[in-house]
């Protein structure tokens, strides 16, 4: 494990890169990598939101290191901020190849959230 990755922070989720996954030159297609991230993020916002909510930014996407097929790709998104409807995620997916231990941070990215009710409109977030 990489000495700058938190210890005792758990993934969002995890998921396997595969062939289908890759740009035409081959390489893990950094869309989807972003995918699993917004995923991983939205999966947070609405625990704390307790319902629904929609992604409406995404600042400062920073690609570190490729990630290959076969990698485990881990997500974690940390809560930084919120707002009266709103939630900032601190993101960041990190790769481990699939015949080792070493994870390596890929990307990171601040994704904004907003709940909403279910004629989609923005709603105060619930006390903590």
């Amino acid at each position: 494990m990489s000495a700058d990755q938190p210890e005792g922070r758990e993934a969002v989720i995890r998921t396997i890169a595969m062939p289908s996954d890759t740009n035409p030159a081959g390489d893990i297609f950094g869309g989807w990598l972003m995918s699993q991230m917004d995923l991983a993020a939205g999966n947070a916002a609405a625990r704390r939101a307790r319902g629904r909510c929609v992604t409406v930014a995404v600042d400062a996407m920073t690609f570190h290191s490729p990630v290959h097929v076969g990698d485990e790709v881990s997500v974690y998104a940390d809560l930084t901020s919120t707002g009266r409807t709103s939630m900032k995620f601190q993101v960041e997916a990190w790769r481990r190849s699939r015949d080792g231990d070493e994870q390596i941070k890929v990307t990171e990215a601040v994704f904004t959230f907003v709940a909403i009710d279910s004629g989609s409109r923005p709603r105060p977030l619930p006390p903590e």
